[in-house]
């Protein structure tokens, strides 16, 4: 009976510690809009092909209410990375939060402008007179706009800019009752899928827009290096197979977000456009890491614009060293 005894202790003691030891690093992530967004995909595909496994962590996914309160969180360390836009640390560093990017995912920018084909606009200073969407007067879709906007000697006075929300955008660009937009992908596609043509231009052709970034505190960064590593290695390798293969990568992501499921054909539309139009590389800027002379023009034209209060060391705002 004790020898019994004794073996089920020890295989008890085994079952423990070999599951501490396989346990991976709990991770939070926090999303600054649904997780469920095809703008996500890299995450969702990291996560349900084991990449983030392999990296020995164990990534749990949180809904922000937008990137200034995801960068609000990441600093005050309630979680322990988030998204955003490579330009969000520009935006909240000056009001002291000590979040930097440490990866962004793309060469080019993530922010479109898009127009019903009807509406005559063919480029930048068609936007002059027209009624123009976007999420908030608080978004990088709205200062992208400003770029656009700026690029064409134009002003926002100019335009009728309409914070409307996302769901806004699209139902009131379906409606004719948005001339053009500035927006992501999928707002294109749902606009399209309700049968109205649109014409769009990639925001970083007259504007130096980013990518979706990665962000991290700068305590993070020094106690952790580790994780935010094999966090960052995950998510880069899933945007290189959404690259590789967007209809691969549509099966797979609709398989993981059940909110997806039987619409296929449109995730990999979406896909395939972020991998043409977002994920490609610029030049002498590898997958994954930051352009500081980018980063410097669009500082300087929010701090000239009034879009944030002061400039911050460019140096503070990203790092490249967790990109390989």
């Amino acid at each position: 009976m004790k020898r019994k005894l004794a073996n089920v202790l020890a295989a008890a003691v085994i079952a423990v510690t070999g599951g501490i030891a396989h346990a991976g690093e709990q991770v939070t992530y926090l999303f600054p809009a649904p997780d469920f967004l095809p703008a996500f995909a890299p995450f969702q595909l990291a996560k349900a092909k084991g990449y983030f496994e392999d990296a020995g962590l164990d990534v749990t996914f949180r809904v922000g209410k937008g990137g200034a309160d995801v960068a609000t969180q990441v600093a005050v360390g309630n979680a322990d990375l988030g998204g955003g836009i490579g330009d969000t640390p520009i935006v909240v560093r000056a009001n002291g939060l000590e979040v930097r990017g440490v990866a962004l995912l793309g060469g080019r920018g993530l922010t479109q402008i898009a127009w019903r084909s009807e509406s005559g606009i063919a480029g930048a200073a068609d936007l002059k007179g027209k009624s123009i969407g976007v999420l908030s007067f608080q978004d990088t879709t709205y200062y992208n706009l400003l770029g656009v906007l700026a690029s064409a000697g134009l002003t926002k006075a100019d335009a009728d800019i309409q914070a409307v929300g996302p769901g806004g955008i699209i139902q009131l660009s379906i409606a004719g009752k948005l001339d053009a937009m500035s927006g992501v992908p999928e707002w294109i596609a749902a606009i399209e899928g309700a049968g109205v043509e649109m014409g769009q231009m990639p925001v970083d052709s007259v504007f130096p827009a980013m990518a979706q970034a990665i962000i991290a505190s700068d305590t993070v960064i020094a106690e952790r290096p580790e994780m935010v590593q094999g966090f960052v290695t995950a998510v880069l390798r899933a945007v290189k197979d959404i690259q590789t293969d967007p209809k691969a990568a549509a099966a797979e992501f609709t398989a993981a977000v059940p909110q997806h499921a039987g619409k296929e054909a449109m995730i990999e539309g979406i896909l395939r456009s972020y991998a043409e139009l977002v994920y490609p590389e610029a030049p002498d800027q590898p997958l994954g890491t930051f352009d500081p002379v980018r980063i410097e023009k669009v500082q300087s034209f929010y701090v000239d614009n009034g879009l944030v209060r002061t400039s911050v060391p460019v140096e503070d705002l990203y790092t490249n060293d967790f990109v390989k």
